[in-house]
């Protein structure tokens, strides 16, 4: 898989979250339930990425399995530290705006 894939993957990932229905109809789902929901799978990603760089190491795992881990965790937390960014970016414009 190639890194342009994985980081469709991730944005698709993100697209569908953002457009999910909630669950219930009780149920809202905002932007901070979006956000952990994100930063739960980059956990998730990470905790896989240990286990297979672990495998690998003890000669059980595949190496393409973890440099596609590695990958595809990598493109989860730049689209993240991107979305932080882009947040800090319209905070500080709200905050320049006069009163």
């Amino acid at each position: 898989m190639s890194t342009p894939s994985i980081a469709a993957n991730a944005y698709a990932a993100l697209q569908r979250a953002a457009q999910a229905p909630a669950k219930s109809s009780t149920q809202e789902t905002g932007f901070g339930q979006m956000l952990q929901n994100v930063l739960g799978d980059i956990t998730n990603k990470g905790s896989q990425m240990d286990a297979k760089a672990l495998a690998a190491a003890n000669g059980k795992g595949d190496l393409v399995d973890v440099v596609t881990a590695v990958a595809e965790t990598e493109v989860a937390v730049e689209t993240l530290v991107s979305v932080r960014d882009r947040m800090i970016q319209a905070y500080e414009e709200i905050m320049r705006m006069p009163i």
